[in-house]
């Protein structure tokens, strides 16, 4: 009953209150899909397949957001740089076997005159570090050396490396013998042949391949003096024919 204002009395009827719609669910999705996590609805958090499940892509939308990166982040591949060419001696994709890289310190120009070589091969020797320095600077000389077998080993003799200038108390003798690396099949059959035979261990030069000092070792046999003198006389023959080859070359081309 409600009074009116001339008394009368009138009766109002109650009005049915309308549910109000609570904007608290709406505000937390809001905030929640900022941040990039799911929504959450009656039965639960939007996106999961099945009881306890996961949902991955919403996790990492969500670690992306807090971390500010524009993506998922993916592993990065380490790019290496190509390793330069170097001489193996090895064949390329043409075909051609790389030719090592070598240099040439000291030769034996005697030896071919004083010797018939009959075989070669080389061999490593066994050096200190002031020998590689002076070596390095080109100084040696092969004029008077030669191999001899001792035992198991065999041993340049005769090899002349000057001193290291800078070397001080820690130079080596010029002229100390040198052992020669070799395998022991090699050793049996190349300096056993040798002995056997009488013939002459002979260093015909001592070069850099790669880094490394080698020796081109020669079994020769000594030549007497008509041998001598046939080679001089071919050698000067020879010689002959290939300055008249020249000069006929040359006429010709005029």
């Amino acid at each position: 009953m409600v009074a009116g204002v001339s008394g009368v009395s009138l009766a109002v009827a109650p009005t049915p209150l309308a549910p109000i719609a609570s904007s608290a669910p709406h505000a937390t999705n809001n905030a929640r899909a900022r941040r990039g996590a799911p929504e959450r609805s009656m039965g639960g958090i939007q996106g999961l397949s099945g009881r306890g499940g996961t949902n991955c892509q919403s996790r990492r939308a969500r670690k992306c957001t807090l971390t500010g990166s524009p993506g998922p982040i993916r592993e990065s591949r380490l790019v290496t740089s190509p390793k330069p060419n170097r001489p193996t001696g090895k064949k390329s994709a043409a075909g051609k076997a790389d030719k090592p890289a070598e240099r040439v310190v000291a030769e034996n120009r005697k030896a071919r005159h004083e010797y018939e070589i009959l075989d070669t091969l080389e061999c490593g020797i066994a050096l200190v570090g002031s020998e590689v320095k002076s070596l390095r600077a080109g100084r040696m000389s092969l004029d008077e050396a030669y191999g001899r077998i001792n035992g198991d080993e065999v041993w340049l003799i005769g090899c002349d490396i000057p001193e290291y200038e800078k070397a001080n108390q820690l130079n080596h003798p010029p002229k100390r013998p040198r052992k020669l690396l070799l395998h022991r099949r090699e050793i049996n059959k190349f300096a056993g042949q040798a002995f056997d035979k009488g013939l002459t261990l002979v260093p015909l030069k001592l070069y850099f391949k790669n880094g490394r000092v080698k020796v081109l070792l020669g079994i020769g046999r000594g030549r007497k003096a008509h041998d001598k003198r046939e080679k001089l006389k071919a050698a000067s023959a020879r010689r002959d024919i290939e300055i008249a080859l020249r000069g006929r070359g040359g006429r010709g081309g005029r």
